[in-house]
């Protein structure tokens, strides 16, 4: 976004909270973190001279090869000159009369902003359960989004890991290795599949590049941002032997994207998606060899519904002599201790605790500032219902002018490719700021009822899946208190581009321009 405005000739000033860009990438330092989207499409497509000098290094980077190619992009295009680093935004008020952004920085220092546009992602606000009696913890606990720079150090420790979503199935393993005994505290087993990674081959890497203009095209106008065709045939009509094999090869295929596309109706249909969703608990039964171990770790809702993980030896970690699961749901946490952990059934002796609990998802971050529209209305009170939560496109949301969101809620931010759905918006965005000040208007605003058509088409949509059916982050239910609803964008990007376009196309079509008084 820096870039494109900046190259447009607009004044533009990033802050950013971390002490270096990277986003999620300079938070989550977790052992074990890595991409779940191949790096090959999992980078910047915007320039043809970027694309060909950086060469990723394998099919599934980890978290410091990818941090390594933001700080090279960071620097390629001397981004940093125009960031200013270890800074929060406390607030962001609209004044109506200058149509400017007030912008409260969190040392008390004001700017004031024609346009404020949030790049805050949709996974940045740690979600910490407010367990009692944490402070009394005498060991040493994390967050894995919130890890230290230097390394921790589990050898000879007694380690607890409570949650198992990607970020705890990514980090057990790893952990499990070095650690003296690892218990897991599981809630909600998950289903992962494995990620068979692998180093690039050189021939490989040449052909990509070489072809780069017709993947980059192929991503576009795909569903998730993956140039991936999918297979339109049900689940069902194909014959039972026959689907087997394809599960087993795209299993063996590694990854997760190929398993979301061999049938059309796996998000759709309950008995489809059950064909997926028992293959895979067989996989768990297979890897896993005590039974009663292998049954706690068997999930119970639609695959897909909850986001899709890879792993590295994942299910054969609970092989190990030094690893317990517990189950949470059966004996539930009760309290942190001086010394440990202690549930409904035993109490458990701990040096160091892991919370691998997520994140506030979609809206956590946007609230974490204080935004303001007209007449003072708050962007947390506006969107108090979740479920009632509207924008327009995901990227505007009446009331609040000249606000634009990067991936926000209602857009096909984390049901696809990031880094294709981040450019989509930032071309948008920065088009329009564009065509605002060729045409010599002050102000651009989402109608009322432009949002309430945009809001209920994504709820029609998701209605029309199996995702509404199951309790996730992406629809808040992992945090407590908080207003469900889905909010996401499962139209496909391909659509969705071309939704946006052709409102662009309309005289941003849905939003009301006002002209410059001078």
């Amino acid at each position: 976004m820096l870039y494109r405005l900046r190259e447009a000739g607009f004044s533009t000033r990033v802050y950013e909270a971390g002490g270096d860009v990277g986003g999620v990438w300079y938070w989550n330092r977790y052992p074990g973190a890595r991409c779940d989207s191949e790096s090959i499409y999992y980078n910047f497509t915007f320039s043809d001279e970027l694309l060909q000098e950086w060469t990723w290094s394998q099919r599934y980077p980890e978290q410091p090869e990818i941090l390594r190619y933001l700080r090279f992009v960071a620097d390629k295009f001397k981004l940093r000159q125009d960031i200013q680093f270890n800074t929060r935004v406390a607030a962001a008020h609209y004044d109506e009369k200058a149509n400017r952004w007030k912008i409260q920085l969190d040392d008390g220092t004001i700017a004031y902003a024609k346009y404020f546009i949030t790049a805050v992602g949709c996974l940045s606000a740690a979600n910490i359960p407010k367990f009692e009696g944490i402070d009394s913890f005498k060991g040493e606990w994390y967050h894995t989004g919130h890890w230290p720079h230097e390394k921790v150090n589990f050898a000879g420790k007694r380690v607890g890991v409570i949650g198992t979503g990607s970020s705890g199935v990514q980090s057990i393993p790893v952990i499990a290795e070095e650690a003296e005994h690892l218990t897991v505290f599981q809630r909600t087993p998950q289903y992962s599949s494995p990620a068979k990674n692998h180093p690039y081959d050189p021939e490989f890497i040449r052909k990509t590049k070489e072809n780069y203009n017709e993947i980059r095209q192929q991503m576009r106008n795909s569903r998730v941002g993956i140039p991936l065709m999918r297979n339109e045939q049900s689940a069902l009509d194909a014959p039972h032997e026959e689907r087997l094999q394809k599960y087993e090869e795209v299993w063996n295929e590694g990854g997760f994207w190929k398993l979301a596309a061999t049938y059309g109706d796996l998000t759709t249909n309950e008995a489809a998606n059950e064909t997926l969703s028992d293959f895979l608990r067989s996989k768990i039964r297979k890897v896993v060899k005590d039974p009663k171990v292998a049954e706690k770790l068997m999930p119970d809702y639609f695959y897909f519904t909850k986001r899709p993980i890879i792993d590295t030896n994942y299910y054969e970690t609970f092989n190990r002599d030094n690893v317990t699961l517990v189950d949470v749901k059966e004996a539930p946490i009760e309290r942190i201790t001086p010394t440990g952990l202690k549930t409904a059934e035993k109490e458990y002796e701990l040096d160091a605790i892991v919370f691998a609990t997520g994140f506030d998802a979609m809206t956590g971050p946007l609230f974490k500032i204080d935004i303001r529209g007209k007449n003072g209305l708050g962007l947390k009170e506006k969107w108090a219902e979740g479920a009632r939560l509207k924008t327009y496109l995901g990227m505007s949301t009446a009331g609040f002018p000249n606000f634009f969101m990067i991936t926000g809620p209602e857009s096909p931010s984390v049901i696809s490719n990031m880094p294709v759905s981040i450019e989509q918006h930032v071309e948008w965005i920065s088009d329009c700021i564009h065509y605002l000040h060729k045409n010599n208007l002050e102000t651009i605003e989402a109608r009322t009822e432009a949002e309430e058509a945009w809001s209920k088409h994504c709820k029609e949509v998701a209605e029309a899946t199996l995702y509404s059916k199951t309790d996730s982050w992406y629809t808040g239910a992992n945090i407590e208190g908080k207003p469900q609803g889905f909010l996401i964008y499962l139209g496909g990007v391909g659509t969705y581009r071309e939704i946006c376009s052709e409102v662009a196309a309309k005289g941003y079509e849905g939003f009301t321009l006002e002209p410059s008084s001078n």
